[in-house]
């Protein structure tokens, strides 16, 4: 294989897996002085010992951190003091999804899910709060209306279509290299054995 042609590859390769990654953020909208907001997140279903959702912007960043069935409450953020639960502390299935209480402006922001024993990073949801009163309209990537209804399933549909129109591209300009190479064999053997 050419160094161009490997290069294309690896190029198309790495761009389908960040529209892949990047795809399957979530986007959330709700409304201030809303009771709850469920920010859905589902991870493997192997052995799930520490569960850690976190926001980068804030400092501390923690918003949950769940370890040895119970709540850890050091280092979490004091805006999120006894309004944050587990939808489901047991995790039956994997579900790691976050209640987060009384919703308020400052509650905007991109949530991160984390859990261990491999660190594994399985969810970004963008949480959107609007004022009462403002409709809020659709979310961006296409989801409901406003009322902490989501709907990254546009997103994640997007993505995959591009990753695998990449990944296409990236076989058939293998198939045509190797189709290429194959002739050029064949026509220096050819021209070899009429000498």
């Amino acid at each position: 294989m050419s160094a161009e042609t490997a290069s294309l590859c690896s190029t198309l390769l790495f761009v389908g897996l960040f529209v892949f990654v990047s795809a399957a953020q979530k986007n959330i909208t709700a409304v201030s002085g809303q009771k709850n907001v469920i920010l859905t997140c589902q991870a493997p279903k192997n052995n799930i010992l520490v569960v850690k959702w976190s926001r980068a912007d804030l400092e501390p960043e923690y918003v949950l951190l769940y370890r040895d069935e119970q709540f850890v409450p050091d280092d979490q953020h004091p805006s999120f003091m006894n309004r944050v639960d587990l939808q489901d502390r047991q995790m039956k299935d994997g579900d790691v999804s976050l209640i987060l209480n009384n919703v308020t402006i400052n509650d905007t922001g991109t949530y991160e899910c984390h859990v261990f024993p491999n660190n594994e990073h399985i969810c970004n949801i963008s949480l959107r709060v609007v004022p009462p009163g403002q409709t809020g309209g659709h979310t961006e990537d296409g989801g409901k209306e406003a009322g902490g209804k989501e709907d990254g399933s546009v997103g994640l549909k997007v993505g995959l279509s591009v990753a695998a129109v990449l990944l296409f591209v990236a076989v058939v300009s293998f198939l045509i290299y190797r189709k290429k190479k194959v002739k050029k064999v064949n026509y220096e053997s050819t021209c070899s054995s009429q000498s």
